[in-house]
C-alpha cells in the first residue's frame, strides 16, 4: 500500500499542507499517509434501511455531497474529543469518544448526522430526497441538525453574503445553553446516538465550539485565479476543515494540497450498510480510506465551494481572525470573503438559532420539517 501511495506523490521539496499540518514528502511519507488515512470516509452505501421508511436505501449517484458534509464535520468532532493529532491505526484498540463520533453517522434514521437526518432535513431547503445537493445547502443542513445533537452542543455558523460577522459568532458561541430538563428526559431515553452518550457536555455554559462554514462563489463557470493563494491558505490555518467542492454533480471533500493540485477524499464509491455492534463499537475499517488520495488540478474546481473551519475555544477563533487578517484581507480588491467587526445594519437582525420546540430528538423529525423552522426562515438570506 505505502508504495503505491509513494509512487502516486512526486519527489518535491514543495510542502504538503492536509487540515493545518505540514508535511515533507522526502523527510517523511509514511506520517503523511497515515495522517490522510486517520481522516473519517464516508462514501456511498446501499442496503440501508429506506429514508423515510419508502425512500430509497442506497444513496449512490446523489448523496456524494452530504457524504462530504458529513466527513467535514466528523473532522470537527475529532478535532473536539480527540484533537488535531489523533492517530487512527487499523486493529488498534480506539478510546470511546472516537465510537461515538462514528455513531453520529451510521446510516441509521435514529443517528443524528446519518444520510437519513441530511435527507430529510434538505426538504425543508427545497430539495427532494435523492435530489444532488449543493455546499450551501448541505451546510444549512448541518445547521439546523446540529441543534439536536446535546451531546457535543456545537455552534454551526454559515455566513452569508460572502461576509463573517465576529459580533454574530461571539453572541451564539457565548449564547447560554438552550436545553431544559424535559428535553433532556427525551433524548436520555431515546435509543440513538444521542440516547446512548448521556453526557452532559451540552449543559455546561462558556463557549460553544464552533463549526465555520463559509460557502463562496470563486468565479462564474470557473475559479479565478485571483483567489487561488487565499484559498490555499485556508488549509495551513490550524483551524482548518478543509472544504466542500468538486465539480457539478461530483462532489469531493478537499483536505489539503501539494503546490498547485488540491487533495481530497472521494465519496463515488459504494460500500454495504454497517452498522453499530451490541457494545456500541463499530466495525470501523470501511470509514478509513487507505488508498493513495486523489488530486487534481487547482484550475479544474468548480467555484461554487464551502470552506470549513473549527475553533474549539474562544482564543482559536481570534488567532484564525488575525490570520484571516493578515493571509486572507491583504487583497485589495476581489477578496475571497471580508471579516467585519459588527452586524452590517442593512440586514435583518441576527438571531442565534434554537431547537424547535418539539419534544423529540432530531431522529423523529423524520415526516415532516418543513413547518419546524419556518421563523428561523425569515432571516436566513442565503448566498448561492
Amino acid at each position: 500500500m505505502e508504495s503505491d501511495f509513494l509512487e502516486e506523490f512526486p519527489e518535491t521539496d514543495e510542502p504538503v499542507w492536509i487540515l493545518g499540518k505540514q508535511h515533507h514528502l522526502k523527510a517523511d511519507k509514511s506520517k503523511l499517509l497515515l495522517d490522510i488515512s486517520a481522516r473519517l470516509w464516508f462514501t456511498y452505501r446501499r442496503k440501508f434501511s429506506p429514508i423515510g421508511g419508502t425512500g430509497p436505501s442506497s444513496d449512490a449517484g446523489w448523496g456524494c455531497m452530504l457524504r462530504c458534509g458529513q466527513m467535514m464535520l466528523a473532522q470537527a468532532l475529532i478535532c473536539r474529543h480527540l484533537g488535531r493529532d489523533w492517530q487512527w491505526e487499523k486493529h488498534r484498540r480506539q478510546p470511546e469518544e472516537y465510537h461515538k463520533i462514528l455513531q453520529c453517522f451510521l446510516d441509521r434514521k435514529d443517528c443524528c448526522y446519518s444520510i437519513h437526518q441530511m435527507a430529510q432535513m434538505g426538504v425543508g431547503e427545497g430539495k427532494s430526497i435523492g435530489e444532488w445537493f449543493g455546499p450551501n445547502t448541505v451546510a444549512q443542513v448541518l445547521k439546523k441538525l446540529a441543534l439536536f445533537d446535546e451531546w457535543n452542543s456545537l455552534a454551526v455558523y454559515v455566513s452569508m453574503d460572502n461576509t463573517v460577522v465576529i459580533e454574530d459568532i461571539k453572541k451564539m458561541c457565548w449564547s447560554p445553553p438552550q436545553s431544559s430538563s424535559a428535553a433532556y428526559g427525551s433524548v436520555h431515553s431515546h435509543r440513538s446516538a444521542l440516547g446512548r452518550n448521556k453526557n452532559t457536555a451540552g449543559f455546561c455554559s462558556g463557549w460553544k465550539p464552533l463549526l465555520l462554514i463559509i460557502p463562496l462563489r470563486l468565479g462564474i463557470n470557473h475559479i479565478n485565479p485571483i483567489y487561488i493563494d487565499a484559498f490555499k491558505e485556508c488549509f495551513k490555518m490550524p483551524q482548518s476543515l478543509g472544504a466542500l467542492g468538486g465539480k457539478p454533480n461530483n462532489a469531493y471533500y478537499f483536505i489539503g494540497f501539494l503546490d498547485n493540485e488540491l487533495i481530497y477524499l472521494d465519496p463515488h464509491t459504494t460500500q454495504i450498510f454497517v452498522d453499530s455492534e451490541e457494545n456500541g463499537m463499530v466495525d470501523d475499517q470501511s470509514f478509513h480510506c487507505q488508498q493513495a488520495p486523489h488530486r487534481m488540478k487547482i484550475m479544474n474546481l468548480d467555484p461554487s465551494v464551502a470552506l470549513g473551519f473549527f475553533c474549539k475555544e474562544e482564543k482559536d477563533f481570534d488567532n484564525w481572525c488575525s490570520l484571516v487578517q493578515k493571509e486572507i484581507l491583504k487583497q485589495q480588491s476581489l477578496r475571497m470573503f471580508e471579516l467585519v467587526q459588527k452586524h452590517p445594519p442593512h440586514w435583518p437582525p441576527f438571531i442565534p438559532p434554537t431547537k424547535p420546540e418539539v419534544t423529540t430528538t432530531g431522529a423523529e423529525l423524520i415526516e415532516s420539517t418543513d413547518k419546524l423552522f419556518e421563523l428561523e426562515e425569515e432571516f436566513e438570506i442565503l448566498s448561492v
